[in-house]
Protein backbone atom coordinates (compact mmCIF):
# COMPACT_ATOMS: atom_id res chain seq x y z
CA UNK A 1 0.00 0.00 0.00
CA UNK A 2 2.66 1.88 0.66
CA UNK A 3 4.54 1.88 -2.55
CA UNK A 4 1.65 2.46 -4.74
CA UNK A 5 0.33 5.37 -2.40
CA UNK A 6 4.11 7.09 -2.95
CA UNK A 7 4.04 6.25 -6.41
CA UNK A 8 6.85 3.66 -6.99
CA UNK A 9 4.23 0.57 -7.60
CA UNK A 10 0.72 0.67 -9.34
CA UNK A 11 -1.89 -1.90 -8.72
CA UNK A 12 -2.71 -4.86 -11.39
CA UNK A 13 -4.84 -6.94 -9.55
CA UNK A 14 -6.79 -6.17 -6.64
CA UNK A 15 -8.55 -8.82 -3.33
CA UNK A 16 -12.43 -8.04 -3.83
CA UNK A 17 -13.10 -9.34 -0.34
CA UNK A 18 -10.83 -6.67 0.87
CA UNK A 19 -10.23 -3.13 1.33
CA UNK A 20 -7.75 -0.64 2.99
CA UNK A 21 -10.69 1.56 4.89
CA UNK A 22 -10.01 5.36 6.47
CA UNK A 23 -12.75 7.58 7.59
CA UNK A 24 -13.71 9.17 4.52
CA UNK A 25 -12.42 6.61 2.01
CA UNK A 26 -11.93 2.89 0.72
CA UNK A 27 -8.84 1.74 -1.13
CA UNK A 28 -8.69 -1.66 -3.04
CA UNK A 29 -6.54 -4.08 -0.99
CA UNK A 30 -3.64 -4.79 -3.94
CA UNK A 31 -3.11 -8.65 -4.46
CA UNK A 32 -0.30 -7.75 -7.22
CA UNK A 33 1.45 -5.11 -8.06
CA UNK A 34 3.91 -3.71 -10.43
CA UNK A 35 7.07 -1.90 -9.35
CA UNK A 36 7.80 1.44 -11.25
CA UNK A 37 11.39 0.97 -11.57
CA UNK A 38 13.40 -2.35 -11.30
CA UNK A 39 15.10 -2.92 -8.15
CA UNK A 40 17.82 -5.66 -8.00
CA UNK A 41 17.74 -7.98 -5.21
CA UNK A 42 20.43 -10.49 -5.11
CA UNK A 43 18.72 -14.70 -5.56
CA UNK A 44 18.11 -15.86 -2.45
CA UNK A 45 18.69 -19.50 -2.25
CA UNK A 46 16.71 -21.60 0.21
CA UNK A 47 19.10 -22.74 3.25
CA UNK A 48 19.46 -25.98 3.79
CA UNK A 49 18.10 -26.51 7.49
CA UNK A 50 16.87 -29.44 9.08
CA UNK A 51 13.83 -27.48 9.20
CA UNK A 52 13.19 -26.78 5.59
CA UNK A 53 14.11 -30.41 4.41
CA UNK A 54 10.89 -31.28 6.89
CA UNK A 55 9.27 -28.83 5.20
CA UNK A 56 10.30 -29.90 1.81
CA UNK A 57 9.13 -33.66 2.55
CA UNK A 58 5.72 -33.13 3.78
CA UNK A 59 6.96 -34.07 7.44
CA UNK A 60 6.80 -37.40 6.33
CA UNK A 61 9.13 -40.16 6.56
CA UNK A 62 10.28 -41.07 2.76
CA UNK A 63 10.53 -44.90 3.76
CA UNK A 64 7.35 -45.33 5.02
CA UNK A 65 5.38 -42.56 4.95
CA UNK A 66 4.13 -41.81 8.31
CA UNK A 67 4.26 -38.69 10.02
CA UNK A 68 2.76 -39.86 13.20
CA UNK A 69 6.42 -40.95 14.80
CA UNK A 70 9.45 -38.86 15.47
CA UNK A 71 11.31 -37.62 12.61
CA UNK A 72 15.00 -37.76 12.29
CA UNK A 73 17.02 -36.40 9.25
CA UNK A 74 18.86 -39.30 7.47
CA UNK A 75 22.02 -39.36 4.93
CA UNK A 76 21.10 -41.51 2.05
CA UNK A 77 24.62 -42.06 1.68
CA UNK A 78 25.80 -42.44 5.06
CA UNK A 79 28.95 -39.49 5.69
CA UNK A 80 30.94 -43.18 6.60
CA UNK A 81 30.19 -43.94 3.17
CA UNK A 82 31.15 -40.72 1.80
CA UNK A 83 27.86 -38.84 1.56
CA UNK A 84 27.71 -35.54 1.90
CA UNK A 85 25.06 -32.78 3.37
CA UNK A 86 23.21 -31.79 0.44
CA UNK A 87 19.61 -31.55 -0.88
CA UNK A 88 20.20 -34.47 -3.05
CA UNK A 89 21.26 -36.97 0.00
CA UNK A 90 19.32 -35.56 2.98
CA UNK A 91 15.50 -36.83 3.47
CA UNK A 92 13.09 -36.99 6.49
CA UNK A 93 12.95 -40.27 7.48
CA UNK A 94 10.82 -41.42 11.17
CA UNK A 95 13.38 -42.94 13.89
CA UNK A 96 12.05 -46.40 13.43
CA UNK A 97 12.95 -46.70 9.56
CA UNK A 98 16.46 -44.26 10.32
CA UNK A 99 17.20 -47.15 12.85
CA UNK A 100 16.19 -50.11 10.47
CA UNK A 101 18.41 -48.91 7.66
CA UNK A 102 21.60 -48.09 9.70
CA UNK A 103 25.14 -47.21 8.27
CA UNK A 104 23.66 -48.56 4.93
CA UNK A 105 22.27 -47.23 2.09
CA UNK A 106 18.58 -47.69 1.28
CA UNK A 107 19.13 -50.47 -1.16
CA UNK A 108 21.60 -52.00 0.77
CA UNK A 109 18.75 -52.05 3.45
CA UNK A 110 15.87 -53.41 0.80
CA UNK A 111 14.39 -49.91 1.89
CA UNK A 112 12.32 -48.07 -0.84
CA UNK A 113 12.06 -44.38 -0.51
CA UNK A 114 8.32 -42.76 -1.72
CA UNK A 115 10.05 -39.90 -3.52
CA UNK A 116 13.74 -38.59 -4.82
CA UNK A 117 15.05 -36.34 -2.56
CA UNK A 118 15.65 -32.49 -4.94
CA UNK A 119 16.73 -29.04 -4.40
CA UNK A 120 13.52 -26.73 -3.93
CA UNK A 121 12.97 -23.45 -4.88
CA UNK A 122 11.95 -20.53 -3.21
CA UNK A 123 8.64 -20.72 -5.09
CA UNK A 124 8.15 -23.79 -3.09
CA UNK A 125 8.57 -22.45 0.62
CA UNK A 126 5.90 -19.00 -0.24
CA UNK A 127 3.45 -21.97 -1.08
CA UNK A 128 4.00 -23.49 2.36
CA UNK A 129 4.27 -20.22 4.08
CA UNK A 130 1.06 -18.42 2.68
CA UNK A 131 -1.12 -21.53 2.78
CA UNK A 132 -3.35 -21.69 -0.03
CA UNK A 133 -2.13 -19.76 -3.47
CA UNK A 134 -4.01 -16.98 -4.63
CA UNK A 135 -4.86 -17.85 -8.45
CA UNK A 136 -4.27 -14.81 -10.05
CA UNK A 137 -0.67 -15.27 -8.35
CA UNK A 138 -0.12 -18.26 -10.66
CA UNK A 139 1.14 -16.63 -14.13
CA UNK A 140 3.32 -14.23 -12.18
CA UNK A 141 4.99 -17.67 -10.33
CA UNK A 142 5.40 -19.93 -13.36
CA UNK A 143 2.49 -22.06 -11.81
CA UNK A 144 0.33 -22.34 -14.15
Amino acid sequence: MVLIYLGKAELVVDDKRKALRTVSRAFPWPSIIRLSFFVHVPYKKVVLTRKNILRRDGFKCAYCGRSDLPLTIDHIVPRAKGGNDSWENLICACTICNNRKGDRTPWEASMEMHHKPFKPSHIMFIKHIVGKLDENWKPYLYLS
